[in-house]
């Protein structure tokens, strides 16, 4: 899996949605259709990318095709948002510091 593919994947608000469900547990093409106002192909449609993208996986048991979350599939992901927030943290905490810096050179100046 790749990032991009996964990011392109959960683009869309249907997938992301499908992943939520599958958070849950296994569950079958129809059980994943339900709840969404579209049909069972355009389904089998979204889990397709999803399976492409390496976030999901599908087995066969019987006529029954249960999905259900890859292993490890979203840890790119969260090694990604980790990046991000490490770089957001350090960015945080260079602006607590200058605040900090001028908050003290003000008390100082009113000193004065």
């Amino acid at each position: 899996m790749t990032p991009d593919l996964a990011f392109a994947a959960l683009a869309d608000p249907t997938r992301r949605a499908i992943i939520a469900h599958l958070a849950g547990g296994e569950a079958t093409v129809g059980e994943i259709a339900r709840p969404f106002a579209v049909s069972q192909p355009a389904i089998s449609h979204h889990l397709k990318v999803l399976e492409e993208a390496g976030l999901i996986t599908r087995r066969v048991d019987g006529t029954r095709r249960p999905c259900r979350l890859a292993d490890g599939a979203l840890e790119e992901i969260e090694g990604w948002l980790a990046l991000l927030r490490r770089g957001l943290e350090a960015n945080y905490d260079r602006l607590d510091a200058v605040l900090t810096d001028m908050a003290t050179e003000e008390a100082s100046r009113k000193k004065d």
